[in-house]
């Protein structure tokens, strides 16, 4: 729980766009000292500025989140800079899709690389020197924010990939609030899970490293890009508006935060489905044309 932003400093991955560079903004009005951390250089450059003339102290850095040495040395130069981070938002995330079977090692790799290890490199780096500072001062206060989704908590069809990255944010960020609570009562934590939201993220394939590029996307890639596409332009909720959720979550020591509370009926009934040993409920029970249409695409009806 952190009720006074003012002279705190936060770590943000993924600050370039969407929900992190949003956090950056809410962060430079609240007067926190701001690590920004992006891997694509032209984004990052231009955050930077922004929250800079907005009177923030700003510290840029062009960081893989994937790769163990960058993030080593982002925290060394965050320590060295501010001390440590009173929040930390592992937020760095890209999309994929197609039917699991057909993604490439490569594509695994570049996916679990920045979803998953991007926000295990944040929290064993981070979560010391946070500990350490709330050892040397019992008003310390301290929270970590990991970027999951609504793909996190269901497991819809045709993005696989991305759905086994997502929940195992989940179990990460549950696993470590429970962790936290048996050391200290000064760091608390969350796991953010979006529904469909302008961020960007469905452009994502814009900074694959070369050493993972893409092969020739499959019919049912595209058919899951296009899907994924028309539901993110279609959303109503903003990048800023979940922004403004997470900052008010971490004043409020929320862990759950989610941008879409009315989308949790399908995650009840997948959790009614585990107890009840069912098997999984149709992904488009409640949009059976949905439903028709993609088998109609991939079954090339």
């Amino acid at each position: 729980m952190i009720e006074d932003f003012h002279g705190k400093t936060a770590v943000i991955t993924g600050a370039g766009s969407g929900f992190g560079l949003e956090c950056a903004r809410i962060g430079a009005q609240r007067g926190m000292n701001l690590v920004l951390a992006d891997v694509q250089q032209d984004a990052l450059d231009a955050a930077a500025a922004e929250m800079q003339a907005a009177g923030a102290q700003v510290l840029a850095q062009r960081v893989d989140v994937s790769d163990a040495q960058q993030m080593e040395q982002l925290a060394a130069a965050v320590q060295q800079r501010f001390g440590a981070p009173h929040l930390v938002f592992n937020n760095a995330g890209v999309g994929a899709g197609g039917l699991v079977w057909e993604n490439t090692v490569a594509d695994w790799e570049w996916v679990l690389g920045v979803n998953l290890w991007g926000v295990v490199h944040g929290v064993r780096l981070f979560t010391p020197l946070m500990l350490a500072a709330a050892a040397k001062d019992p008003a310390w206060r301290g929270h970590i924010v990991n970027t999951a989704s609504m793909a996190g908590l269901l497991n819809p069809p045709n993005m696989g990939i991305y759905n086994v990255s997502k929940h195992a944010v989940v179990s990460l960020s549950e696993t470590l609030y429970q962790d936290l609570s048996l050391v200290t009562e000064q760091i608390g934590a969350s796991v953010l899970c979006p529904y469909f939201v302008a961020t960007g993220i469905n452009a994502s394939e814009r900074n694959r490293p070369g050493a993972l590029a893409a092969g020739q996307p499959t019919k049912s890639q595209l058919i899951g890009q296009a899907m994924i596409g028309r539901a993110v332009s279609s959303g109503k909720v903003s990048a800023a508006d979940v922004a403004a959720k997470v900052f008010a979550a971490v004043a409020a020591n929320q862990f759950y935060i989610y941008s879409h509370p009315q989308a949790l009926g399908p995650v009840q009934t997948r959790l009614e489905d585990v107890l009840q040993a069912r098997n999984p409920t149709d992904a488009f029970a409640d949009k059976p044309e949905l439903g028709a249409q993609l088998r109609a695409q991939l079954r090339g009806v």
